[in-house]
């Protein structure tokens, strides 16, 4: 009898969510090797909570691992193009039926469940609930999809790096975009992913691009180029929270909660909320007018590079080095009325304060220097 997934997380077949989440939780500890457990039972009951995980019953047969084991490797580089090709088509092709099949259920408001995707990299399970949400198991690796309405994601999202042809795009007309505990699962989207929401918000973990050298077509020795695979996740009319940004990233939104950011990431927004330490490598934010910025955090010498910059819609820039040594009590009273409730050396950068468009744009000015009274005066003479 071949053991399924079931069988191995000692559950039985058709367990709910939770019971298969606890089953997984209580066998890690038993079997995680910081805690004296065996390290290849452990890696088999991860694998089996994560097929399950997209409803996935049994296990990779030998054969199977071997086949996958492939994916994207060759004899020539000529034949990883081919495959990847091939495989990145499948791909498409079959969001494309994902796409169609969501959107009757929608139309008709009928719930449903389906398996899309590749048998070589992976199979996701789509999943049309009665609120009119979708929801998505499994790792979302090529092609477009566009819903009308909210979608719940079980899983990372890539984009294939070797083509902008099959490139993963997710399009919400209406409705939030949310990960299912991110932090807890490391779920992320990287290699230049799309996620384009119109009317909600948008709430993910890690955020990655994809930035190489390739070398010169010309082949002129020593000369390379630049590609870059920009990941963009945009929620104009929302708000995005994520948690690290790094390596070419654009995140556009009328709200952005983030932790930490480096690396060439651009951040378009009316309000901007940092809770994070780091700020980092020709990074950019990009400030609407009557907007916003706070940092929970100081930055370390580290944390915050001289190239990272504060772009205002007026297009002045300014350093956020300077910020970080710019004193609170410095700064014009129109924009600080209560400066005695801050320390004397206090800055701009840190404990929550909130900079605003029109501080950035007036960094300038001058506290009104407060005039001495004479002693005749203090007498009404």
């Amino acid at each position: 009898m071949v053991e399924s997934n079931y069988d191995i997380l000692g559950i039985i077949e058709n367990s709910t969510e939770k019971e298969i989440r606890d089953a997984f939780r209580r066998l890690a500890l038993q079997f995680h090797s910081d805690r004296g457990g065996e390290n290849e039972q452990f890696i088999k009951i991860k694998q089996a909570y994560d097929d399950l995980k997209i409803g996935k019953k049994y296990p990779d047969t030998d054969n199977q691992k071997i086949k996958n084991s492939k994916v994207y490797s060759g004899d020539t580089e000529a034949d990883v193009r081919r495959k990847n090709q091939i495989l990145g088509q499948e791909l498409f092709n079959e969001m494309k039926t994902a796409e169609e099949w969501a959107g009757v259920l929608n139309r008709t408001n009928t719930i449903g469940t389906r398996l899309f995707g590749s048998k070589t990299l992976g199979e996701i399970e789509l999943e049309r609930k009665a609120n009119g949400s979708l929801s998505i198991k499994g790792n979302f690796m090529a092609g477009s999809l566009t819903y009308d309405g909210s979608i719940v994601m079980q899983g990372s999202i890539t984009s294939p790096s070797w083509t902008q042809e099959f490139q993963t795009n997710i399009h919400l007309t209406k409705g939030d975009f949310k990960f299912i505990d991110p932090l807890e699962n490391k779920y992320k989207i990287e290699n230049g992913a799309r996620i384009i929401v119109d009317n909600g918000n948008v709430v993910v973990g890690n955020i990655y691009g994809r930035k190489y050298r390739v070398e010169d077509p010309d082949g002129r020795v020593g000369v390379f180029q630049i590609q870059e695979h920009r990941t963009h996740i945009s929620a104009l009319n929302g708000k995005i929270i994520a948690e690290n940004l790094a390596n070419t990233v654009l995140l556009e939104a009328d709200t952005i909660i983030v932790l930490n950011v480096e690396d060439d990431v651009i951040l378009s927004a009316r309000e901007i909320l940092f809770y994070g330490g780091k700020l980092t490598y020709d990074s950019i934010i990009e400030l609407k007018q009557g907007g916003s910025i706070r940092f929970f955090e100081t930055f370390s010498i580290q944390g915050l590079s001289g190239d990272a910059i504060i772009k205002l819609e007026n297009g002045k820039k300014i350093r956020l080095f300077d910020l970080k040594t710019k004193k609170i009590k410095d700064l014009a009273d129109e924009f600080v009325s209560n400066k005695e409730n801050y320390a004397k050396d206090a800055t701009m950068v840190g404990h929550g304060f909130t900079i605003t468009y029109d501080m950035l744009d007036n960094l300038s000015k001058k506290p009104t220097k407060k005039q001495k009274q004479s002693w005749a005066s203090k007498f009404g003479f």
